[in-house]
């Protein structure tokens, strides 16, 4: 199995756009010690050459361009992309369909709640019917997106998007429209949980033995975005676990059986974006690598 991290960072990239946090400023002045990050995606392949895409950033077009594993090889127009997948439906995950609409078949895979969402928005229906077939999936039913791919897609904590927030919404509940993907290849298994708000112990039976968890990295402590100065709200609030604490990922990932452990999906205020710092050094003590754009595992 063949795993690309195309996008490492939350929604808004590092540096963000609008942002002069110490994190996003060090990126800024081109300090060494920051690396820019594009938002979350991956690719995973059986064989090097059909690759499913899981959840389309805003930055794809970007993506593309800097992995060579994704540019068009044949005829005058192509792509390795066979396949895209959603685990939940914010624009950090669902906006870069929008750059995936020149006339490319790909078949699009969600939950019912997950591709509900984007049906109803019909500025997605710039990816045109007969062209994008939409497929959904129903939790813990095994499908194969891409011919030796074995994909198994799992609630996990979470909420609805920001774009879909009422007073309805409740966090940390488990439905389908915040999910986690176990893919399946060779005799490997890979777990992709880029969102999630607390570790249960259903969850940790089910990464259990895994050879690579790729695992929400959004914030450090609960309160990143407030002690940088730049939000109110916490990472629980977002819909995101923090990696230090008791209750942290890392400490209830701790007696878990996992080869690779990597954090992925991380906000531009979270102090281990910066090599070399106290917050990375800790992390990475415990296990985890912390992802960057371009990082690669073959397992």
């Amino acid at each position: 199995m063949h795993v690309v991290i195309l996008g490492s960072a939350a929604g808004g990239g590092v540096p963000q756009w609008n942002c002069r946090c110490s994190i996003c400023s060090l990126a800024w002045a081109g300090d060494a010690r920051v690396k820019p990050r594009t938002q979350s995606s991956i690719a995973v392949s059986p064989d090097g050459e059909r690759w499913l895409l899981l959840n389309a950033s805003p930055d794809i077009r970007q993506q593309i361009q800097a992995n060579p594993q994704m540019h068009p090889r044949e005829g005058l127009r192509h792509s390795p992309i066979h396949a895209v997948l959603l685990t939940n439906g914010d624009v950090d995950h669902v906006a870069g369909l929008l750059t995936l609409r020149e006339g490319q078949p790909f078949t699009l895979y969600a939950t019912p709640g997950i591709l509900g969402s984007v049906t109803d928005n019909r500025v997605f229906d710039v990816m045109a019917a007969d062209v994008v077939k939409r497929q959904t999936i129903a939790l813990n039913e095994t499908f194969e997106p891409v011919p030796g791919l074995q994909v198994t897609l799992f609630s996990v904590p979470g909420k609805v998007p920001l774009w879909l927030e009422d007073s309805s919404m409740q966090i940390g509940a488990e439905t389908e429209t915040t999910v986690g993907t176990m893919i399946e290849a060779g005799g490997k298994r890979l777990a992709y949980i880029p969102g999630c708000a607390r570790v249960t112990d259903d969850l940790k039976a089910r990464v259990s033995g895994v050879d690579a968890l790729l695992f929400d990295g959004t914030v450090l402590e609960d309160d990143d975005m407030i002690r940088a100065g730049v939000g109110t709200k916490t990472g629980w609030r977002m819909g995101h676990i923090q990696m230090n604490g008791e209750t942290g990922s890392v400490a209830s990932f701790a007696d878990v059986e996992i080869g690779r452990r990597v954090f992925v999906h991380i906000n531009n205020t979270n102090p281990v974006l910066v090599e070399g710092s106290p917050e990375r050094a800790g992390v990475e003590q415990r296990g985890w690598t912390v992802a960057h754009d371009g990082l690669t595992l073959d397992l």
